[in-house]
């Protein structure tokens, strides 16, 4: 077994683990950070699957921006016992069965599928910034400027929503 096979399977346990802890725990401060242990272990395996610019962009992106949201969200709801909703059964029930109908459909899939052909890690250009920029920019520049017109416009729409007179 070599190093990249041990470190998957301990990224693996890691994700799943605190994907788990991040379901049940109790108080959403909590769930919140073991989400953000969950999008570390994910960004270990796309640096495995040599895609450095994909992991540093969900460590940016999701770890750094859009947890920091969640909490201050959470924070400022200032989440109470007293009161929290009265809990519906029937709907903790739909989510077992749609939760158990998802990990048989995932575990059909496992099964059917050829692994005669293990994934090839460290190899190739595939994942590199070097190789996503000379895509970008050859190929598709049109549609990349029309997006960055597209981001510009809604950040000026947000500003001129949010102004107050």
């Amino acid at each position: 077994m070599n190093l990249s096979t041990l470190l998957f399977i301990l990224l693996s346990v890691v994700a799943v683990g605190s994907a788990i802890m991040m379901l049940l725990s109790k108080k959403p401060v909590n769930s919140i950070l073991w989400l953000i242990v969950v999008f570390f272990s994910i960004s270990g395996h796309y640096v495995l699957l040599n895609a450095q610019f994909l992991a540093v962009v969900n460590i940016i992106v999701y770890a750094g921006a859009i947890m920091v949201l969640f909490l201050f969200v959470v924070m400022l709801m200032n989440l109470n016992a007293e009161t929290e909703p009265a809990k519906n059964y029937r709907l903790h029930l739909i989510g077992i069965i749609s939760g158990g109908s998802l990990l048989l459909v995932l575990l059909s899939a496992v099964m059917t599928t050829n692994l005669q052909q293990p994934v090839m890690l460290k190899i190739g250009d595939a994942g590199l910034i070097n190789k996503l920029g000379k895509t970008l920019f050859e190929n598709y520049v049109l549609p990349f400027e029309i997006s960055s017109v597209l981001f510009l416009s809604a950040m000026i729409g947000a500003v001129i929503i949010g102004k107050r007179d």
